[in-house]
């Protein structure tokens, strides 16, 4: 399964202040009906991006400096609220290959590690450190190593966290439980011969 293994993600990012951000701010529920997560993209934080009369508004995603980010620094308790999937999936389909962050909604998060988004979390001082660099320098380029547990940028390094079964998951690329189901289908087919019922 190599080619699910994630072990470094590089990438520009962009800054999403403030703490407390719920589910229904990341992907509004009316967006829900979807049947499928393919457009979940272009719906992220569609409310807080777009004005009563259509205009965009000055959201971080909407400015220019900012486009092309495939890391996101979020503030405390991101993804609170409503369990909804669409919420992960509307981050990792815009584009979004890591968060970082100081802390994240249990459900959100696992939601996040099963289609592949490690959410990681840096200490308040690191995330404002990497906040104000993103603001001043939205080019500079973040570098993280799951392996090591470390993220560099603009020649700092900083240590980040993650439970460790989820760092083995991400590093053996078994994290899409999906595809290790059907990976093993031989043995589950052999377990089910060798069960008494």
């Amino acid at each position: 399964m190599t080619n699910l293994e994630i072990k470094h993600i590089a990438g520009a990012s962009v800054p999403i202040q403030g703490n407390d951000i719920d589910t229904d701010r990341i992907i509004p529920a009316r967006f829900l009906k979807e049947i499928t997560f393919e457009h979940m993209g272009n719906y992220l934080f569609h409310d807080e991006r777009m004005a009563p009369d259509g205009s965009q508004t000055d959201h971080p995603l909407n400015l220019p400096k900012f486009k092309g980010a495939s890391i996101m620094i979020v503030g405390n308790n991101f993804g609170c609220g409503s369990s909804r999937e669409h919420a992960a999936q509307a981050v990792l389909r815009y584009g979004i290959k890591a968060i970082i962050g100081e802390s994240y909604s249990e459900i959100f998060s696992g939601n996040c590690k099963n289609i592949g988004i490690p959410t990681l979390i840096v200490t308040p001082i690191i995330q404002k450190a990497l906040t104000k660099m993103a603001l001043a320098f939205p080019d500079a380029p973040l570098h993280i190593d799951l392996e090591t547990l470390t993220l560099t940028t603009s020649g700092n390094t900083y240590p980040i966290s993650l439970p460790k079964e989820w760092q083995h998951a991400f590093l053996n690329g078994t994290w899409n439980a999906t595809y290790t189901l059907k990976a093993n289908i031989a043995l589950i087919k052999q377990k089910d011969q060798e069960l008494p019922y």
